[in-house]
């Protein structure tokens, strides 16, 4: 069984660091299993844009000077990239997503119009 562990680094937006210039990060630990985990492993690398979903899982274990430490993961169940291998800051590991063309009649915030004379009858969400 493939395991692949690997922290995600999350900007937390409009938070500045204590000197005011750099935005601050979580690193969030993800854990995938079988194909996700070999899925991971060939193609992620370090800056990469990643969507990432999955369950928490916590627990804790007891280290070397007996401390107990506590857990947080998640535990993915969906995992895809969230940009273009152009647009990442990492190689992108070969990969090329094929994009949606963009209606052109489309909107700027993304809907589109109907057209003159199509009837509400026709649309799937009546």
């Amino acid at each position: 069984m493939a395991i692949a562990r690997y922290s995600l680094a999350v900007d937390r937006r409009g938070r500045r660091n204590q000197d005011g210039n750099e935005q601050t990060a979580d690193f969030i630990n993800c854990v995938a299993f079988d194909k996700a985990g070999e899925f991971a492993e060939k193609y992620f690398r370090q800056g990469m844009r990643v969507l990432v979903s999955g369950r928490i899982q916590t627990g804790s274990y007891t280290n070397k000077e007996g401390v107990k430490v506590y857990t947080t993961d998640v535990i993915v169940e969906d995992q895809e990239f969230a940009d273009s291998k152009g647009a990442s800051s990492g190689d992108g590991g070969g990969y090329q997503p094929t994009s949606r063309p963009t209606p052109s009649s489309a909107i700027g915030d993304g809907f589109m119009n109907i057209p003159d004379g199509v009837e509400d009858e026709g649309l799937p969400f009546n």
